[in-house]
């Protein structure tokens, strides 16, 4: 009899403890708090509408504050750009006074632009848990409800079934390279396209095709190139199967992957077509050799969550990286590529603030965002003859081979050479706008367009770019 009133007393116990997560997450009062708290911060943000010229009285306390950030980091940043926290959309406030228009997002961050009410609000939810950061040992709700939504998605047009969490994209480019080697072991060399970005951890340097990112490191030669696509040249497609076939005849059974990102980021935004990829990936399927699409720039910009869908090749993928858009690093991958315990962990998979947040804006491209018809490609299509516009008439030959991918777009100014490129990003800068480079041989000037953008702030930054170039002549 004892027993049995102390399974009760258990019972009720555990069932009051699960009743208190419950009332937290839907308690009407803490609800009202954090809406009233978005929207207070909303009222604050709202006066954030365009472009503002720094403020003259905080020149001299923003040159000290860049200077000391220079200093703490060992080297300046790129921009002048130290954020006091507010935005509203593509338009961020610096702590100069200014507000820019932001078409780099932190490299791609911010797929809904800054101070977002939903994603704010998702963050908050999720920093009211009991902890901050949440572990793959130790996770709460949150971590099972992104990893549902990502597999659900993920798995609609391919045979991914499973997701790990970690903290950046290059981490989950780690991971899945280890699947891949442990799956094909003893197999250790990488098919990777030239050109490449995979991040910048030791063997990531090491896929990635910039010599200036692994200065002093070791060579493992481990990497076999693959030549990229180069719509210039009618022969790129044979050049680049018969790479693969010739190193493989070097290496035969000792090639564990193939990695490749569906348009190269670092590597100049150029659309790769879907025909250019079906041999190399035909090959890999041939010869067991596992194929990895590196999508952590990609993922969710090219008018579908990924971009396999967007060309289709989601019969091949054996592995998906992906980060940036989602706020925190994921590996997913099918039931033969599922690791042995041990191989991939980590102490850290993401903050409740970063899974919730992703979730939200996971759930918010759904509405209206994706498809042929969507907004990512009424986006693309309206900044691209934006850029073809200038190249025909104010800016007449100075803004070609504008493209890209859904909200990954670029062109190449004057003769794409190095010094004119950074002179015109400190230019575009400078009159109100953030951008970044990208390529070689061109370089290239790049946009991540938040997904949010308006089409009166697209012409706005035209007219920026307009301005600039004409600057520049």
């Amino acid at each position: 009899m004892l027993s049995v009133l102390k399974n009760a007393m258990n019972q009720v116990k555990n069932s009051d403890e699960v009743l208190v997560g419950r009332q937290i997450e839907n308690d009407p009062v803490i609800e009202g708090l954090i809406t009233d708290l978005v929207d207070e911060v909303h009222v604050h943000n709202d006066g954030i509408i365009g472009i503002r010229p720094a403020q003259p009285e905080l020149a001299d306390a923003f040159k000290s504050r860049m200077e000391s950030v220079a200093k703490l980091r060992g080297r300046p940043l790129y921009h002048p750009y130290i954020g006091t926290g507010a935005g509203n959309g593509p338009f961020v406030e610096l702590e100069d006074g200014s507000v820019k228009i932001d078409l780099i997002n932190g490299i791609g961050i911010h797929l809904m632009g800054h101070s977002h009410p939903r994603v704010i609000k998702a963050a908050i939810r999720g920093a009211i848990s009991d902890i901050v950061m949440q572990g793959n040992l130790q996770p709460n709700k949150e971590y099972l409800k992104l990893s549902e939504k990502l597999v659900q998605i993920a798995s609609r047009k391919s045979r991914l079934r499973h997701v790990w969490f970690s903290t950046c994209g290059t981490m989950a480019n780690e991971n899945a390279l280890k699947m891949a080697r442990q799956k094909n072991s003893p197999a250790r060399f990488v098919f990777a396209m030239q050109n490449a970005f995979a991040g910048r951890s030791t063997m990531m340097a090491e896929v990635t095709d910039n010599t200036a990112y692994r200065q002093g490191l070791p060579e493992y030669n481990e990497i076999l190139r693959i030549p990229s696509y180069d719509k210039r040249d009618p022969q790129s497609i044979e050049k680049a199967v018969r790479a693969m076939k010739d190193q493989y005849a070097k290496h035969e059974e000792d090639v564990s992957c193939f990695v490749f990102e569906p348009m190269l980021g670092e590597g100049g935004f150029q659309p790769t077509p879907r025909e250019f990829f079906i041999p190399l990936l035909d090959f890999c399927k041939q010869n067991k050799i596992a194929v990895w699409a590196d999508e952590v720039q990609t993922f969710a910009r090219t008018g579908e969550y990924f971009a396999y869908e967007t060309l289709d090749l989601g019969e091949y993928i054996d592995i998906v990286t992906i980060a940036k858009t989602v706020q925190l690093g994921a590996t997913l991958y099918t039931e033969e590529y599922n690791p042995k315990p041990g191989l991939i962990a980590g102490t850290f998979s993401g903050s409740g603030s970063s899974m919730l947040a992703g979730l939200e804006i996971l759930n918010m491209l759904d509405e209206g965002y994706l498809g042929p018809k969507g907004r990512i490609q009424q986006i693309h299509h309206q900044f691209i003859s934006g850029l073809n516009r200038l190249n025909e008439t104010t800016c007449k030959g100075l803004v070609s081979d504008a493209g890209g991918m859904g909200l990954m777009i670029a062109f190449t100014p004057f003769q794409g050479k190095k010094e004119q490129v950074e002179t015109l990003i400190k230019k575009l800068f400078q009159n109100g706008m953030i951008a970044f480079s990208c390529g070689k041989d061109p370089v290239r000037i790049r946009f991540l367009i938040p997904a949010i953008i308006q089409d009166q702030d697209i012409e706005l930054a035209l007219q920026i770019v307009e301005k600039s170039i004409q600057q520049g002549i």
